[in-house]
C-alpha cells in the first residue's frame, strides 16, 4: 500500500536524483541501448552520393525512377528492474542500506526510462518471485514503481534468485533490459541467467558495502547474519582476522564476475557506503561508445 508518507519519499527520491536523471537523458541512456530493431519508415528518390544498398528496386522498377529505401531504429525499451527485496537487503554500515541504495538507483533508472518514453517496470523477490509491476510508460506509472518499491517487505529472510529466475523467465515479453539489484549472496542462478541473458539484455548491479571489504579494527565485533540468524565474535583488531575478511570477499567478488560475465550478463559494482552516481555514468558511457 502507497501511503502518504511513502508518497512523501518519492518525491523526494525524484528530486535527490533529479541532476543524474537529466545527464544520463541528454545522451549516455539512449545511446547504450540498441532498442528492438531497424523499422521501415518510407522511400525517396535517389540522390547521388547515396548508398546504393538502400535501393528497392521493386519500387524503382514499378516507378521507372530510382528510389531508397528510409529505414529508423525502433528505440522503444522495455525496462524490468528486479529487486532484491530478502532480510540481507536491509544492512548497511554508514551511509544507507542495500536497500536505499537499491531505491535511489531505481528512481534514476526508472525516471530515466520514463524521460525516453520507454516502459518501466518492476519485480521483487527474495526467497523466490514476489510481486511484480508491469511494464508502462510515463513519469507517473515510473513513480508509481518507486512507491512499490519503498513500501517492499520481504516475505522471506533468504535470497534465492535461481527460482525468482526461473518464475520471471515466462512472465517476460520478446525482449527487455533485465536490471537485477542485489548483493547476489545467493548460489545456483548460473544456468536461469544463462537462459534470460540469451533472450534479453541482463545488467546485474551488485549492492556491496565498503565494510565487507575491510573490516575496521575496532576489537571484538560480534556479527549477526540477517539472513540465517546465525551470530559469530570476531576480533576485528587482528590484521589476521582482518586480512582473511578482505580474502574471502575479494574471492568472492572474482567468482561473481566470472559467473556473471560466463553467462553472458554485465556486471556494475555499487557502495552503498560511498556515492553511486559516478560508477553507474560510467556503465552508461561504456556501453555508448560500444
Amino acid at each position: 500500500m502507497i501511503t502518504d508518507e511513502i508518497a512523501d519519499e518519492v518525491r523526494r527520491l525524484e528530486l535527490a536524483t533529479r541532476r543524474l536523471v537529466r545527464d544520463l537523458s541528454a545522451g549516455d541512456y539512449a545511446s547504450a541501448f540498441r532498442g528492438r530493431g531497424i523499422e521501415f519508415q518510407d522511400v525517396r528518390e535517389y540522390q547521388p552520393g547515396d548508398d546504393v544498398r538502400s535501393i528497392d528496386w521493386r519500387v524503382t522498377a514499378r516507378l521507372g525512377v530510382t528510389y531508397l529505401r528510409r529505414h529508423h531504429e525502433e528505440r522503444e525499451l522495455t525496462v524490468l528492474l528486479l529487486v532484491d527485496e530478502s532480510a540481507s537487503a536491509q544492512v548497511g554500515s554508514r551511509r544507507r542500506t542495500r536497500s536505499e541504495l537499491s531505491a535511489q538507483v531505481a528512481a534514476v533508472l526508472a525516471l530515466t526510462a520514463a524521460h525516453a518514453n520507454d516502459r518501466v517496470g518492476a519485480a521483487f523477490f527474495s526467497d523466490g518471485l514476489g510481486r511484480m509491476v508491469p511494464p508502462k510508460k510515463g513519469r507517473r506509472h515510473a513513480l508509481r514503481v518507486l512507491g512499490e518499491l519503498l513500501a517492499a517487505r520481504a516475505e522471506g529472510s533468504t535470497t534465492d534468485l535461481a527460482a525468482a529466475l526461473d518464475a520471471l523467465e515466462p512472465l517476460l515479453p520478446r525482449r527487455v533490459v533485465l536490471v537485477i539489484l542485489s548483493d547476489f549472496y545467493t548460489s545456483g542462478y548460473q544456468l536461469p541467467l544463462a537462459r534470460l541473458a540469451r533472450k534479453h539484455e541482463v545488467i546485474c548491479m551488485q549492492l556491496r558495502d565498503s565494510i565487507e571489504q575491510a573490516l575496521p579494527a575496532v576489537g571484538l565485533l560480534r556479527l549477526r547474519d540477517p539472513e540465517s540468524g546465525a551470530i559469530v565474535t570476531v576480533d576485528a583488531s587482528s590484521a589476521a582476522v582482518r586480512n582473511q575478511v578482505a580474502e574471502r570477499r575479494a574471492r568472492f567478488d572474482e567468482t561473481l564476475a566470472h559467473d556473471l560475465y560466463a553467462s553472458g550478463s554485465e556486471l556494475v559494482r555499487l557502495d552503498a557506503s560511498g556515492d553511486f552516481a559516478e560508477p553507474l555514468v560510467a556503465f552508461f558511457r561504456r556501453r555508448a561508445r560500444r
